[in-house]
């Protein structure tokens, strides 16, 4: 299944998109495609009903970010081997861990806003894992059970803050806006094999990365039986999985965002995001502009 959030921001609604493409309305069976409705139980009585039975979302509506009240949004660095090399870093031993501020969260076509007084903003097109069922010390062979699906995430990441500002990686992947998750959350049915999709990304037109999960250091598995060591992973909790090659601050000279540049990115099976990105213009930032907006 593909479910997707739809509506103005801070308004979606949920949705199940059937097989002619088309948005159903699924309020009358789920309150958001958040928390327990992830639950294994709930997706099958999801799966079981007849999608013509259920009302059809109003045409050209916007898409929210595919998982809503995400509490815990976690993040894997260095993940893939082709990206540690571009970037000159060693292979990591165990897994890079770091968080995203479940604030950055936006809609997958949503415009992106580069900080003030941003001179490093970059991208990265990610696959983001969705967990759906409580899970503490559990094992890789196991580890797949847990899971909803899977998403499109961009980790859009300052890198002053990132990387040269002391401290940790998370005040370069927090800031507003930096979170796109969608267009839909893919059920992990259709997904058999996590580890074999290709992934992409385009800036102006251009494609800059091109990819595969083939190459990740740690597979989906791993990383959450590693994390679920650490800390309990709840329905909802959202984990995004690492980069393939091809950022900016890899590329030489370093090529980095500004405003009015276009992003189109996408991974197989999981659908494509495009993000405008435009200049901090104030202290509020609003979401809700979508590319289809302008």
């Amino acid at each position: 299944m593909k479910l997707v959030r739809f509506g103005a921001a801070g308004q979606e609604k949920p949705g199940l998109v059937d097989s002619q493409g088309q948005i159903r309305d699924l309020s009358g069976l789920v309150p958001d495609i958040a928390g327990k409705s992830l639950s294994a139980e709930t997706l099958d009585r999801i799966r079981q009903t007849d999608p013509g039975s259920l009302p059809l979302a109003p045409s050209g509506q916007r898409l929210g970010a595919c998982v809503g009240q995400v509490r815990n949004f976690i993040a894997i660095g260095l993940n893939y081997a082709d990206h540690a090399a571009e970037t000159g870093a060693a292979i990591p031993a165990e897994p890079i861990v770091f968080n995203k501020a479940p604030s950055c969260i936006v809609g997958a076509n949503d415009d992106v806003v580069i900080p003030r007084g941003s001179q490093k903003t970059d991208w990265e097109v990610e696959l983001a894992i969705v967990i759906g069922e409580r899970a503490s010390y559990i094992g890789a062979n196991e580890a797949l059970d847990f899971i909803a699906g899977y998403c499109v995430c961009n980790d859009v990441s300052e890198r002053e803050y990132q990387l040269e500002r002391g401290g940790t990686w998370t005040k370069g992947k927090g800031c507003p806006t930096f979170g796109p998750l969608g267009p839909w959350l893919v059920t992990k049915d259709e997904i058999p094999d996590p580890q074999n999709l290709s992934m992409w990304l385009d800036l102006n037109g251009e494609r800059v990365q091109d990819g595969s999960t083939k190459t990740m250091i740690f597979n989906v598995a791993q990383i959450v039986s590693y994390l679920s060591h650490f800390m309990i992973l709840e329905p909802g909790d959202v984990i995004t999985t690492g980069t393939p090659p091809g950022v900016g601050m890899a590329m030489k000279p370093a090529r980095f965002l500004k405003a009015g540049d276009v992003v189109l990115l996408g991974i197989e099976g999981l659908g494509e995001q495009r993000q405008r990105f435009v200049a901090f213009e104030g202290h509020q930032v609003d979401a809700s502009k979508s590319w289809k907006g302008h």
